[in-house]
């Protein structure tokens, strides 16, 4: 939830997007529901140091109603990281040893191979095997039994495995996102993979949803509802449905956001005058007001060892980022570069400012190094909205608009690569990427 929600004095005009309007929403949650879209991804850029690897058709894949190589192919050329090498046409599985030498005159410094079995039961074996055709050594596999629903989730653990082998960082591919819909007069909270696929419905509403953020065990997300005539914080469990009362104070109650250890919430209240960031147990209760100010705080953030909270503010005349202590006490400015910085992202390893700047009337993803202060432009686009960063701070996915709608994209942190995770199903918004998924 951005600061022009919080005020109608400065920042009415703020961002030329419709469902950033002050709105009534009611929220009616749903059973989880597999989505009718499916999404298209789209790799652009090259990287400047890309490992080149082959994905061997699995044997079996085209009987297969998941085709598992190439959801691995997708996965690691949306990473940034890698360059695919052709390897179509190639009679492998994971039980055959390849000719390495004829793998390096393809160029390709690695090699997957695997297949995919339908078993009586009607479950599938899926198994998987790394080479290194460099040095002709066996990096090792692993094999599945899934039903055909989990198949997608298999595939995004093989592209894991094979990029923590290959890079010695987690993959982020059996990650989840969250994000939002409009397709008519309808709106849907979703969640998906993390290459927007899967998509499965957790809310849905005549109204706008707004501001979902994961919980840092990826079981609930918190949102903003407005159905009791005002803006109420509430938490969604994803799995079962249901969804408690966070705050609904006098005034309004927005704009959530985790604490590292999933037991605390910072939220923007008003009820004691003028929009300010408290912090509250992720139960609820009574919350502790963070600081006195004159001017509208909102937006925050918690930094990854849960000991700052990283914020937006006009205190200085126009919407600024901030930071403060998790206890309360000084603010500390942190953007300087322009005059309209909002939206604030730090990544997991807390070494990068993800934000949204104004730029001569467009808004352009930005991304600082915390350490030096260098900030860099990433998007060529001009409505870009809420960066959020992969749990392992290598990719950002954030909304935008292309060709006159909206839709989402993941980008590397030098905005190098990026891939559109274009939905069929109207516009797309208000994206939160999930933590790591317990194996």
């Amino acid at each position: 939830m951005t600061i022009e929600h919080h005020s109608h004095q400065i920042l009415a005009a703020a961002k030329p997007l419709h469902h950033r309007r002050n709105v009534l929403a009611a929220l009616a949650a749903t059973s989880v529901a597999p989505a009718m879209a499916q999404f298209r991804v789209e790799v652009t850029g090259v990287g400047l140091t890309q490992l080149p690897i082959a994905i061997a058709p699995f044997r079996g894949d085209a009987q297969a109603p998941q085709k598992i190589a190439a959801i691995v192919q997708a996965d690691l050329e949306r990473s940034g990281q890698f360059r695919s090498i052709d390897a179509s046409g190639a009679a492998l599985d994971e039980s055959s040893r390849p000719d390495v030498a004829m793998w390096r005159q393809k160029s390709a410094d690695s090699l997957a191979t695997g297949s995919i079995t339908r078993m009586a039961d009607g479950r599938y074996d899926v198994r998987f095997r790394l080479w290194d055709v460099v040095r002709g050594q066996d990096l090792g596999g692993q094999s599945f039994v899934v039903t055909q629903g989990d198949l997608r989730l298999v595939a995004h653990r093989v592209a894991d495995f094979i990029y923590e082998k290959l890079t010695g960082e987690r993959g982020v591919f059996s990650t989840r996102i969250t994000y939002v819909t409009k397709t008519g007069s309808r709106y849907s909270l979703w969640v998906a993979d993390a290459d927007g696929e899967n998509a499965q419905s957790a809310l849905s509403s005549p109204e706008p949803i707004i501001s979902p953020a994961w919980s840092p065990s990826g079981g609930q997300i918190a949102y903003v509802s407005f159905e009791s005539r005002k803006p109420v914080v509430y938490v969604h469990d994803v799995a079962t449905g249901r969804r408690r009362l966070i705050a609904n104070f006098r005034g309004s109650n927005s704009a959530p956001a985790w604490a590292p250890d999933g037991r605390t919430l910072a939220v923007t209240l008003s009820r004691d005058g003028g929009s300010q960031l408290y912090t509250i147990d992720a139960n609820g209760g009574e919350p502790r007001r963070l600081m006195q100010s004159s001017g509208i705080d909102t937006e925050p953030v918690f930094s990854s060892d849960g000991r700052t909270i990283y914020f937006v503010s006009d205190r200085g005349g126009a919407p600024q980022i901030y930071r403060v202590p998790v206890g309360g006490g000084s603010a500390e400015r942190v953007t300087f570069s322009g005059n309209y910085n909002i939206s604030p992202s730090i990544s997991p390893d807390g070494k990068w400012l993800a934000f949204i700047s104004r730029v001569g009337g467009a808004f352009k993803l930005h991304v600082m190094d915390l350490a030096s202060g260098a900030v860099n432009a990433i998007t060529d686009t001009t409505a870009d909205e809420n960066p959020s960063f992969a749990p392992n701070s290598r990719l950002l996915v954030y909304a935008t608009q292309q060709q006159g709608r909206e839709a989402l994209m993941t980008t590397t942190l030098d905005g190098k690569i990026k891939a559109r995770l274009a939905g069929q199903a109207g516009d797309i918004r208000e994206p939160d990427w999930g933590s790591f998924q317990k194996q």
